[in-house]
């Protein structure tokens, strides 16, 4: 009887761990680690908590990490999640792993649609994409930008699958950590073969390379 319990218990577990896999990676009451001695160290720092980072998620810990909440204005909880990882300066294994995904896909994007462009194109068109998930006429994330029906011919003709580049991983990293050299473009297009009338009327930003970029 006790080990059905058990049993019981393991696919139960099991079954939460599947359905909230980030909640489980959130660092709360319980946890141990080098994200909570990261936590720790910098709520000593702060004058939030005293003794010594120990990477053991106690009691002290929590109540520090609930008064550094309200001193920041988020939720005081006592869980290290996201936002409050943020406020701390301190990128969660979450938030990397997310970063990471996006970073290759937008890769994948770029070398679909720019591997023989420049590099300074190739980063523009990555810088596009991200421009649009800025822009409220446009999906809010870089996955549902990119895959939004009809918005990139290498989506349409499977370009997008082929393994990227070093250069267009490059340059997705680029474009992710600030640089546009589109200039703020939310369109562009190859003029040689474009055959949609509407995309050539759009206010021309630059041209790089074989591709306008536009607004």
């Amino acid at each position: 009887m006790k080990k059905n319990r058990l049993k019981i218990l393991a696919l139960v577990m099991s079954i939460v761990f599947l359905v909230q896999p980030e909640a489980w990676a959130l660092s709360r009451r319980g946890s141990t680690g080098t994200e909570v001695t990261k936590i720790q160290q910098k709520l000593i720092n702060w004058g939030y908590l005293t003794g010594y980072a120990d990477g053991v998620y106690g009691a002290k810990t929590e109540a520090a990490v609930k008064r550094f909440q309200q001193n920041n204005g988020l939720t005081p909880d006592g869980v290290a999640g996201p936002a409050t990882l943020a406020k701390m300066g301190i990128s969660s294994s979450t938030t990397q792993t997310s970063n990471n995904n996006n970073v290759n896909l937008l890769a994948m994007l770029i070398n679909g649609e720019a591997r023989g462009e420049p590099y300074e194109g190739q980063v523009a068109v990555g810088a596009v994409v991200l421009n649009r998930v800025k822009h409220s006429s446009f999906p809010n994330s870089i996955a549902s930008v990119i895959y939004e029906s009809g918005a990139f011919t290498a989506v349409n003709d499977g370009q997008i699958n082929m393994s990227p580049s070093q250069s267009c991983i490059n340059a997705a990293r680029d474009a992710m950590n600030g640089w546009d050299p589109s200039g703020g473009a939310i369109y562009y297009y190859n003029p040689v073969t474009a055959t949609n009338q509407w995309i050539r009327s759009r206010p021309v930003i630059k041209t790089i390379g074989k591709h306008v970029f536009c607004k």
